[in-house]
């Protein structure tokens, strides 16, 4: 095996020091935001701690009182919650078979770019028709709606991903089995889909990170706790003309606190599928 000079050693640990400084510092100071008193946040010079800590705010957020803030921010995390999962849990309903016809039919390979490159249009473009369809179809201010709306937008993408997860499984797996006498739903419920089930997770983890972030079109599709998203709500803590932004810093964490669960629930399966077809021997 080759040995790393400790020159090279060192400069590793540094550039892994100096990423890990410039991804967590965000995140630090906005939990530091979230703990800290009005007082401390408009103080000069800046208090990188607080010289009280004040958990006041997660209680706002959190309380179930009736027409509060708190109820508006757990409502519209329930909403981001239903949105995400079942725009998710759809698309990969629709990628799985769509990906697999495409990596075993490179003929058809063609399609799956075309609707990639929908990706190109600016959302505002999409927002007239989208709109109006859902207006016809009664789905404004309704989770359901939004969640086929993020369909739109998942599909093509988890779609893509999937694709390289079963170009990674050799072909003579399943030829193998269909001269056995497998059928194909057997093929892929028994062979298929259990090696790709790492890039199942991955392809999940990140539909589910982009619907939980995303923010344009659940401006515009929602307009009350019905359906109105977690985005939507942080943005809603800033709208008005003295803002918190404690309040708003406390909000973010909790925000990120469904996605980092998800991420580490799924971290064996993330990187297993991020790996995925990387070395092939």
């Amino acid at each position: 095996m080759e040995r790393r000079s400790l020159t090279a050693t060192i400069l590793v640990h540094l550039a892994a020091l100096v990423l890990l400084v410039v991804i967590l510092t965000p995140v630090v100071w906005l939990f530091v935001m979230s703990i800290s008193s009005t007082p401390d946040l408009i103080a000069k010079p800046l208090h990188w701690w607080p010289d009280t800590v004040d958990l006041s705010r997660y209680g706002v957020l959190l309380s179930s009182v009736a027409n509060s803030a708190g109820e508006a921010f757990v409502a519209s995390l329930f909403n981001s919650i239903k949105v995400a999962g079942m725009a998710t849990v759809a698309a990969l309903i629709v990628a799985v078979p769509s990906a697999w016809a495409v990596s075993r039919t490179p003929s058809v390979g063609w399609s799956l770019y075309a609707v990639i490159s929908t990706y190109m249009l600016p959302p505002v473009a999409l927002a007239v028709p989208l709109y109006m369809t859902l207006s016809w179809a009664g789905l404004l201010n309704n989770v359901f709606g939004l969640a086929l709306v993020y369909l739109t937008i998942l599909a093509p993408f988890t779609t893509w991903l999937m694709k390289s997860g079963f170009d990674s499984i050799p072909h003579e797996i399943e030829s193998a089995a269909t001269m056995d006498g497998a059928r194909l739903d057997q093929i892929l419920r028994l062979i298929t889909l259990p090696l790709a089930a790492p890039v199942m997770a991955t392809a999940a983890l990140f539909a589910f990170l982009l619907a939980w972030d995303e923010f344009f079109y659940a401006l515009l599709f929602t307009s009350d706790q019905r359906a109105k998203t977690l985005t939507v709500a942080i943005a809603d803590l800033a709208g008005g003309r003295v803002s918190d932004y404690g309040l708003i810093a406390t909000a973010g964490v909790l925000a990120a606190l469904p996605p980092l669960l998800a991420g580490l629930f799924m971290q064996r399966a993330l990187i297993a599928g991020l790996t995925s077809g990387g070395v092939k021997g």
